[in-house]
């Protein structure tokens, strides 16, 4: 089974990380939510409280697969701020495991320089954040290691993309249809 991180800061895109979480786990993924905070709530854009799993005090993500980083203003942010989830997504692109990113999120990894030379997506107007970056404006697209996303209304196809890298097409194949994806019907 893999194991999946995905990083929550105030001020992220829920939808855009609940829709990883509810598709990984449909999968039969192991995915830990992580607030960068002291405490396991956080606010989100649009101000609903959600509970994460644990704090980044108390994580270790040292056996996850991939680290997955939603999007959103001001919570991406507030995830470049958190030195200590700097330091793992370094560590984790350094041993060759999976990132992946979405809308705003792909920023994050561009400021700390692992984007040089890789095709990526973000929401329009951060690539220039996304240094080195050749950003395609694609919907959803994985370069080597790297997966991003442009945005909200990409989500599900994002997260499939994220299962069928972590469990293999017919998994991925059968959430979709499981959840009724349009390409499905």
């Amino acid at each position: 089974m893999s194991k999946v991180s995905i990083f929550m800061a105030d001020g992220m895109e829920e939808v855009e990380c609940l829709t990883v979480v509810d598709i990984l786990r449909r999968g039969g993924v192991d995915v830990q939510t992580i607030s960068v905070g002291e405490k396991k709530k956080v606010r989100s854009s649009h101000n609903i409280k959600i509970t994460a799993d644990t704090t980044i005090k108390d994580a270790c993500c040292d056996d996850s697969d991939m680290i997955v980083l939603p999007g959103g203003v001001p919570g991406v942010d507030n995830l470049l701020a958190c030195k200590k989830l700097t330091k793992i997504i370094k560590q984790h692109y350094e041993n060759n495991k999976r990132l992946a990113a979405i809308c705003a999120g792909p920023s994050v990894l561009g400021q700390l320089g692992l984007l040089a030379g890789k095709h990526i997506t973000c929401y329009p107007g951060w690539e220039t954040k996304c240094i080195g970056a050749e950003y395609t404006g694609a919907g959803v697209i994985t370069d080597g290691m790297i997966t991003t996303g442009r945005g909200l209304g990409f989500a599900i196809d994002f997260a499939l993309e994220l299962l069928r890298i972590l469990e293999g097409p017919i998994m991925s194949d059968n959430v979709k249809a499981a959840i009724q994806h349009p390409a499905t019907i």
